[in-house]
Protein backbone atom coordinates (compact mmCIF):
# COMPACT_ATOMS: atom_id res chain seq x y z
CA UNK A 1 0.00 0.00 0.00
CA UNK A 2 1.32 3.29 -0.90
CA UNK A 3 1.96 5.84 1.93
CA UNK A 4 -0.36 8.46 2.03
CA UNK A 5 0.69 11.69 1.15
CA UNK A 6 0.59 14.97 3.54
CA UNK A 7 -0.46 18.59 2.67
CA UNK A 8 2.45 21.51 3.20
CA UNK A 9 0.65 24.49 4.71
CA UNK A 10 1.97 26.79 2.53
CA UNK A 11 1.42 25.34 -0.62
CA UNK A 12 -2.44 24.68 0.68
CA UNK A 13 -2.76 27.88 1.28
CA UNK A 14 -1.13 29.47 -2.07
CA UNK A 15 -3.80 26.80 -3.77
CA UNK A 16 -6.09 28.08 -2.41
CA UNK A 17 -5.24 31.88 -2.53
CA UNK A 18 -5.18 31.31 -6.05
CA UNK A 19 -8.72 30.40 -6.58
CA UNK A 20 -9.95 32.58 -3.98
CA UNK A 21 -12.36 35.24 -6.31
CA UNK A 22 -14.34 32.79 -8.25
CA UNK A 23 -14.75 30.90 -4.41
CA UNK A 24 -15.96 33.83 -3.28
CA UNK A 25 -17.83 35.28 -6.57
CA UNK A 26 -18.61 31.66 -8.52
CA UNK A 27 -19.36 34.25 -12.09
CA UNK A 28 -15.20 35.15 -12.07
CA UNK A 29 -13.14 33.45 -14.03
CA UNK A 30 -13.07 29.47 -13.04
CA UNK A 31 -9.75 28.09 -12.18
CA UNK A 32 -8.24 25.27 -14.42
CA UNK A 33 -8.81 21.66 -13.67
CA UNK A 34 -5.32 21.71 -12.68
CA UNK A 35 -5.73 24.61 -10.34
CA UNK A 36 -9.06 23.09 -8.61
CA UNK A 37 -7.40 20.00 -8.33
CA UNK A 38 -4.46 21.12 -6.14
CA UNK A 39 -7.00 22.94 -4.24
CA UNK A 40 -9.23 20.34 -3.34
CA UNK A 41 -6.28 17.73 -2.56
CA UNK A 42 -4.54 19.59 -0.65
CA UNK A 43 -6.99 20.94 1.84
CA UNK A 44 -8.41 17.37 1.86
CA UNK A 45 -4.76 15.87 3.11
CA UNK A 46 -4.93 19.05 5.66
CA UNK A 47 -7.93 17.26 6.91
CA UNK A 48 -7.06 14.15 6.64
CA UNK A 49 -3.48 15.62 8.68
CA UNK A 50 -5.68 17.10 11.14
CA UNK A 51 -8.12 14.79 12.11
CA UNK A 52 -6.20 11.45 11.68
CA UNK A 53 -7.81 8.09 11.40
CA UNK A 54 -10.30 6.31 9.49
CA UNK A 55 -13.66 6.22 10.95
CA UNK A 56 -14.61 8.81 8.05
CA UNK A 57 -14.18 9.12 4.36
CA UNK A 58 -14.59 11.99 2.82
CA UNK A 59 -15.44 12.30 -1.00
CA UNK A 60 -14.51 14.76 -3.53
CA UNK A 61 -15.06 13.30 -7.10
CA UNK A 62 -13.63 13.42 -9.13
CA UNK A 63 -10.59 14.51 -7.32
CA UNK A 64 -9.60 13.26 -3.91
CA UNK A 65 -11.11 10.86 -1.09
CA UNK A 66 -9.76 10.79 2.23
CA UNK A 67 -10.07 8.89 5.38
CA UNK A 68 -10.34 10.77 8.91
CA UNK A 69 -11.09 11.24 11.86
CA UNK A 70 -9.97 8.75 14.82
CA UNK A 71 -12.60 5.73 15.60
CA UNK A 72 -13.36 2.37 14.48
CA UNK A 73 -11.15 1.55 11.44
CA UNK A 74 -12.98 0.90 7.99
CA UNK A 75 -11.10 -1.50 5.29
CA UNK A 76 -13.24 -3.06 2.54
CA UNK A 77 -16.33 -2.70 1.15
CA UNK A 78 -18.62 0.23 1.65
CA UNK A 79 -17.60 3.17 4.25
CA UNK A 80 -20.18 3.12 7.58
CA UNK A 81 -19.69 6.92 7.41
CA UNK A 82 -19.19 9.02 4.21
CA UNK A 83 -19.11 12.49 3.54
CA UNK A 84 -19.38 13.11 -0.20
CA UNK A 85 -19.58 16.73 -1.87
CA UNK A 86 -18.33 18.52 -5.18
CA UNK A 87 -15.30 20.66 -5.46
CA UNK A 88 -16.60 24.00 -5.00
CA UNK A 89 -18.65 22.64 -2.01
CA UNK A 90 -15.63 21.74 -0.50
CA UNK A 91 -13.91 24.47 -0.92
CA UNK A 92 -16.53 27.06 0.15
CA UNK A 93 -16.38 24.48 3.19
CA UNK A 94 -12.82 24.25 3.62
CA UNK A 95 -12.33 28.14 3.93
CA UNK A 96 -15.01 28.93 5.76
CA UNK A 97 -17.32 30.82 3.82
CA UNK A 98 -19.65 28.04 3.77
CA UNK A 99 -20.77 26.23 6.84
CA UNK A 100 -21.93 23.03 6.77
CA UNK A 101 -25.13 22.94 8.02
CA UNK A 102 -25.71 24.82 5.03
CA UNK A 103 -24.18 22.73 3.24
CA UNK A 104 -26.00 19.67 4.36
CA UNK A 105 -29.41 21.87 4.14
CA UNK A 106 -29.62 22.78 0.68
CA UNK A 107 -28.33 18.95 -0.67
CA UNK A 108 -24.73 20.17 -1.78
CA UNK A 109 -23.39 17.95 1.00
CA UNK A 110 -24.50 14.67 1.58
CA UNK A 111 -23.87 12.75 4.47
CA UNK A 112 -24.25 8.75 5.43
CA UNK A 113 -23.61 7.37 8.59
CA UNK A 114 -23.71 8.34 12.60
CA UNK A 115 -20.33 9.66 12.54
CA UNK A 116 -20.20 11.37 9.09
CA UNK A 117 -21.40 15.10 10.82
CA UNK A 118 -17.87 15.49 12.80
CA UNK A 119 -16.18 16.51 10.37
CA UNK A 120 -17.94 19.75 10.71
CA UNK A 121 -15.40 20.13 14.11
CA UNK A 122 -12.44 20.34 11.83
CA UNK A 123 -13.75 22.97 9.67
CA UNK A 124 -12.53 25.53 8.42
CA UNK A 125 -8.99 25.02 7.35
CA UNK A 126 -7.79 27.38 5.68
CA UNK A 127 -10.08 30.31 6.84
CA UNK A 128 -10.76 33.58 4.21
CA UNK A 129 -11.20 36.47 5.28
CA UNK A 130 -15.12 37.75 4.83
Amino acid sequence: MAARRSADPTKTRAAVRAIESWLRDENSSAPSRAQLADAVRLTARTLADNAPGSSVEVRVPPFVAVQCISGPAHRRGNPPNVVETDPRTWLLLATGLLDSDDATASGAMQLSGGRAGEIARWLPLVPLDG
